[in-house]
């Protein structure tokens, strides 16, 4: 199995537990720009969860890996980040996501209606976020890099 179909793999353990649960979440980050088709690769799995569900999506991820010991980053004031190691591929979790730029908190936190899609993964639903939110967030973090994959 190539690192690809690995990390895949963990994404379709980690839907199984999350919509066995009925929490709110969706993915984000470079695995979403992958699933639109906007990038060939992605690193890591960014989960976006609802903010009341956090303790949920916490418990189901403990007990599919590792949680990580925090990292705190001042470019966030991320209510909720949580970093995973799931049979080697590294999962970060947000829920009440906030981006701080030029002083200003940003809050993009997960709310149903940015739910834009579900796709099908090993029998698995995975929802998506929308690929709007994701380029605002990127503007917002100065990803110049992630805002010319949406771009074209």
């Amino acid at each position: 199995m190539g690192e690809r179909e690995k990390k895949l793999a963990v994404l379709c353990r980690i839907a199984h537990a999350l919509n066995e649960e009925g929490v709110l979440w969706a993915l984000g980050g470079s695995l979403l720009l992958y699933f639109k088709g906007r990038a060939h690769e992605f690193h890591d799995i960014d989960i976006m969860a609802g903010e009341a569900d956090i303790q949920a999506v916490k418990r189901r991820m403990c007990a599919l890996g590792e949680l990580l010991p925090p990292k705190p980053n001042p470019g966030y004031k991320t209510r909720h980040f949580l970093e995973f190691v799931v049979d080697g591929v590294e999962v970060d979790v947000m829920a009440g996501f906030v981006i701080v730029r030029d002083g200003v908190d940003y809050d993009c936190s997960l709310r149903p209606e940015q739910v834009a899609e579900h796709i099908s993964l090993g029998g698995e639903d995975i929802p998506l976020q929308r690929l709007e939110d994701w380029r605002r967030y990127y503007e917002l973090m100065g990803r110049t890099e992630k805002l010319k994959l949406i771009d074209g």
